[in-house]
């Protein structure tokens, strides 16, 4: 299908009309009028001629002019080609896992199908890889915390790049201590810039809060007002002393404020059970958008333009080439 991006150039095209009943316009010169001329030219034994030879456009100069004239405007009015709808489908969902690095999570106490012990954080990739593989085309990110909570990986759909981030985290990269209310504050800045209204954080912790700037339960309330929705996953043992101590309560509230869930997991078959279970909580969501492209045409009309043009001058040489040629021939 074809339109006009700028129909209303398509205004100028009666311009020559217009043109045409404006006054022509003429240059006048004194002249001196001289009795005795005729004797003059006798004497000069020189003939009269014209002074002056308006040249007249053949009928084809005409419609060139015109027809130029109309494509210089059809092109100033931008044709474009309409091409087919194009529909592109993609996750509305964003989906943000914050990963404990603290030093309780070097435990050796999840078993692998074999048998092999493995500690917890060795656990965490492996769901977590099997959880990117699952999640099409959700956009995913990475925050990983201790002392301090940092950005790992940015909302991405490349999940392979994702994985490969999560692959290169290790224990203690992010301090000692475990600040999982600032995790949720820096979850809360990503979100912000964040068109997709479906919003949800998943922590993965093995101790309870060591002195956040930020309480965990304060942090859940602003992530309810941004619509955020956390799901909290305990990994450690709930017998834990000290620093690895679980705060149940504190992680349960969290996901409550904000509409999520909580979930302990003492083995990985717990920990993919958990994510099993979000995975039925959170339905993938898609958003489909339809769009139909465009290709310029303007410059069909500019070329069509050139070449008649080019082959009239041509055409126009050739002949007054050949006049002169005809003419000696005939003397």
């Amino acid at each position: 299908m074809l339109e006009l991006a700028h129909p209303f150039w398509l205004l100028l095209l009666p311009l020559p009309l217009l043109l045409r009943w404006l006054p022509a316009f003429r240059h006048s010169r004194d002249s001196i009028k001289v009795p005795f001329f005729s004797r003059l030219l006798e004497l000069s034994e020189d003939l009269p001629q014209t002074g002056a030879v308006i040249l007249s456009r053949s009928w084809l100069q005409k419609y060139l002019v015109l027809f130029t004239w109309l494509c210089l405007v059809i092109a100033a009015a931008k044709p474009e080609w309409i091409g087919a709808p194009i529909e592109q489908t993609k996750s509305a969902r964003d989906l943000m896992v914050a990963v404990d690095l603290s030093g309780s999570m070097q435990a050796q106490d999840f078993s692998r199908p074999g048998g092999e012990k493995i500690d917890r954080l060795q656990a965490v990739k492996l769901v977590l890889t099997e959880l990117a593989e699952q999640q099409g085309r959700d956009r995913l990110g990475l925050i990983v915390f201790g002392s301090a909570p940092y950005l790992q990986a940015p909302f991405t759909e490349d999940h392979d790049t994702w994985r490969t981030l999560l692959q290169e985290t290790e224990i203690g990269m992010a301090g000692q201590s475990t600040v999982f209310g600032d995790a949720i504050g820096l979850a809360i800045h990503l979100f912000e810039e964040s068109t997709t209204e479906n919003r949800i954080l998943i922590i993965l912790t093995d101790g309870n809060d060591t002195g956040s700037k930020v309480p965990p339960a304060e942090a859940a309330k602003v992530a309810r007002f941004y619509d955020i929705r956390i799901y909290t996953i305990a990994i450690g043992d709930p017998a834990g002393i000290g620093e690895e101590a679980l705060d149940e309560e504190t992680l349960e509230r969290v996901a409550e404020i904000t509409g999520g869930a909580y979930f302990q997991a003492m083995d990985q078959e717990q920990l993919a059970e958990a994510y099993a279970a979000i995975a039925e909580l959170e339905p993938e969501l898609y958003e489909t958008t339809s769009f139909r492209p465009r290709y310029s045409m303007h410059y069909l009309p500019l070329a069509l333009a050139m070449i008649f043009y080019t082959l009239y001058h041509a055409g126009a040489g050739w002949l007054s080439g050949r006049q002169p040629q005809q003419r000696a021939h005939a003397q």
